[in-house]
């Protein structure tokens, strides 16, 4: 079904357009990032009479002393902080432009489609590795850091996706994530969860990846492919294919591909997964702990 075109009306596009090139200015800038974040949410939340009374030394209660202090990402944590092998350097960027796209997600502002999508746009091309032209990013999309991630053009990604970067992801162009979908870069040990491997995670050109699947870390979704719901994607989906089922299996080809299409034994996907992993090294001096602080030791390895 095609779609039409929406605008809004000529004084909130006027409005909008200059907000968002404000906000792109100021990111651009040499300006630091945890002042220009915390400027944006403090206006967009609507607290800028609060703030500044604040900053003036008026007595604030410790609510709102907490939810002021929050709108600067300096002042907050997020759960990708804690991981060891993190970029340090892109990571202190990467967490603002994060920050403020979360709690931008957080106001009713969020729900308008014609201005939300342009400043989602927007923040792509700052956060990540690589934002292609004419995007489309929905509602409540999360990232580990967002620095790893590299998109293509007319990429759609709808509500509530969340994209690991804790490898690499790499999104072709023109290929639509739906709602709920889960696609990984990172995969923990059987036995050690607290032991992770990272991967480099491929959606090619044109490939769609339906609602509530889960694509695992180090797999490649084939050119113009399609994953079905709630597929849970183990190993590579070949060029032209559709797979769905847990774990998935290719059932056919898209009609009119048959002949450029790879044909694969019982529909079954290869893992290649270790072909794409990516080294991580750890410094000697980094203090390690355990959040689950137990014995890991299987029974019967005891003696080896």
């Amino acid at each position: 079904m095609t779609k039409r075109h929406v605008s809004l009306p000529d004084d909130a596009e006027a409005g909008v357009q200059a907000f968002i090139d404000e906000v792109d200015d100021r990111l651009s800038s040499s300006e630091d990032t945890c002042d220009v974040v915390r400027d944006v949410l403090i206006d967009l939340h609507g607290d800028r009479e609060a703030w500044d009374a604040w900053q003036a030394g008026e007595d604030v209660s410790r609510a709102e002393r907490v939810r002021l202090q929050s709108y600067d990402p300096c002042n907050a944590t997020l759960e990708s902080e804690y991981y060891a092998e993190k970029d340090e350097a892109a990571f202190e960027r990467s967490k603002y432009l994060q920050w403020l796209w979360r709690q931008f997600d957080a106001t009713p502002m969020a729900d308008n489609i014609h201005f939300a999508l342009r400043f989602r746009q927007m923040l792509g091309h700052h956060l990540f590795a690589d934002c292609g032209e004419n995007c489309r990013f929905f509602k409540g999309i999360s990232f580990t850091y967002g620095h790893n991630i590299e998109v293509g053009d007319n990429v759609v990604i709808h509500d509530d996706v969340h994209l690991d970067d804790r490898g690499q992801l790499t999104i072709g162009d023109r290929v639509s994530i739906s709602d709920g979908a889960h696609i990984y870069s990172h995969d923990h040990d059987i036995v050690d969860q607290t032991s992770i491997r990272n991967f480099h995670t491929i959606v090619e050109d044109d490939a769609r990846v339906t609602y509530d699947s889960m694509v695992r870390a180090g797999c490649r979704i084939g050119e113009n492919s399609v994953v079905g719901a709630r597929a849970v994607v183990q190993g590579d989906v070949p060029d032209h294919h559709v797979v769905v089922g847990m774990p998935a299996k290719s059932i056919r080809v898209k009609p009119g591909w048959e002949s450029v299409a790879a044909e694969i034994d019982d529909g079954r996907l290869e893992n290649r997964q270790d072909e794409r992993e990516i080294p991580v090294e750890l410094s000697d001096d980094l203090e390690r702990f355990d959040e689950f602080d137990r014995d890991l030791t299987p029974p019967d390895a005891e003696g080896d």
